[in-house]
């Protein structure tokens, strides 16, 4: 049986639900990849690096535990992993330092799990290429609707499809703002609703005005339409400027408003928009309430394929199970790399 070695770079929530998951799944992934995964090094920005080559039992880690000399580039440069999963907070606006931690675990010969989308939406053709010189696998499936198969998907069931566009609603927060405003919550209310139930952020600016919603299209396209474009290059609005006077009005229409993204190629270049958008209230766009998403892929063979992200609890789940299904591509794809 081989033992898959795995470095954390990151240890929040997302972080914690993957190790728990990893130890629910043992009997799976030994049953399924004659495999054991065991964690050998988790780094915190706040505590430090925890080392232990023969495996960190997360359970009854402690804060003593961890060594606040050492830093993330320590435990990516010489710690004994063979897999890195890259979990630090996004920054959308450079993608770092998260594409510097998988760029330096790359040129390492490691494969990489990220969720963290901004490296995607960056520098992922150079990433790409990188994974692909040094033999390495480099998975990203929950950088976009957490764990629902969108990059596997076009992957393993649409081959030989060329995605022609990418479009639908992508950031939750946005959508649950609208629709509790369509309830009658003014705007300030329904984003404080937001943070008690631990789904909006302190700040929320990147979500209300359209900057998450751009990253996760601009990470779509750079995978699956093999463009290279930033967020910069989004036409965005977001939904900072929605009143009730707006929503009341569509509503007078028969309508709802949702943030609506949507990528292509025109002329060879690629197009991508985030604006808030008048829809029909019986088409898919308007029945995604609070926090569903979706996604629906436009294909020249297939035509239109659509997946669609329903609530669940623990939301954080959806993120982690996303991480641990790259774990298994791995494992899969690389069977006897380890």
């Amino acid at each position: 049986m081989k033992t898959v070695r795995i470095a954390l770079i990151g240890y929040g929530n997302v972080g914690k639900a993957f190790a728990a998951m990893l130890l629910r799944k043992e009997d799976y992934i030994r049953e399924a990849f004659d495999a054991k995964a065991i964690i050998t090094g988790i780094c915190t920005k706040s505590r430090g690096v925890c080392l232990c080559p023969d495996g960190i039992d997360t359970e009854t880690l402690t804060d003593d535990m961890f060594n606040k000399e050492l830093d993330d580039f320590a435990l990516i440069d010489s710690g004994e992993y063979d897999v890195m999963i890259e979990l630090t907070p996004i920054n959308i606006m450079t993608g770092q330092p998260a594409t510097d931690h998988i760029r330096r675990a790359l040129q390492r010969g490691k494969h990489v799990i990220t969720a963290n989308k901004g490296p995607i939406a960056w520098y992922y053709r150079e990433l790409r290429d990188l994974a692909k010189k040094q033999g390495v696998g480099f998975c990203h499936e929950a950088t976009v609707m957490d764990g629902t198969p969108v990059y596997n998907l076009t992957k393993e069931t649409l081959k030989g499809c060329r995605i022609t566009e990418v479009s639908g609603i992508f950031n939750a927060t946005t959508n649950f703002i609208l629709t509790e405003m369509e309830k009658g919550v003014s705007f300030e209310d329904a984003v404080e609703e937001g943070r008690r139930q631990g789904f909006v952020e302190a700040d929320a600016s990147m979500d209300i005005d359209g900057w998450d919603a751009s990253a996760k299209l601009t990470a779509l396209m750079n995978v699956l339409m093999d463009v290279e474009i930033t967020p910069l290059d989004i036409d965005r609005t977001g939904i900072g400027g929605i009143t009730k006077d707006d929503i009341d009005a569509a509503k007078a229409q028969g309508k709802r408003i949702k943030l609506l993204c949507r990528g292509r190629v025109e002329d060879g270049k690629p197009v991508g928009t985030v604006k808030p958008t008048w829809v029909d209230e019986h088409t898919l766009p308007a029945i995604m309430d609070a926090t569903s998403s979706y996604v629906t892929i436009d294909t020249d063979l297939m035509g239109a394929t659509t997946v669609i992200e329903e609530p669940f609890e623990p939301e954080i789940d959806h993120t982690a199970y996303g991480v641990l299904s790259d774990l298994f591509r791995i494992l899969t794809d690389y069977e006897n790399g380890f």
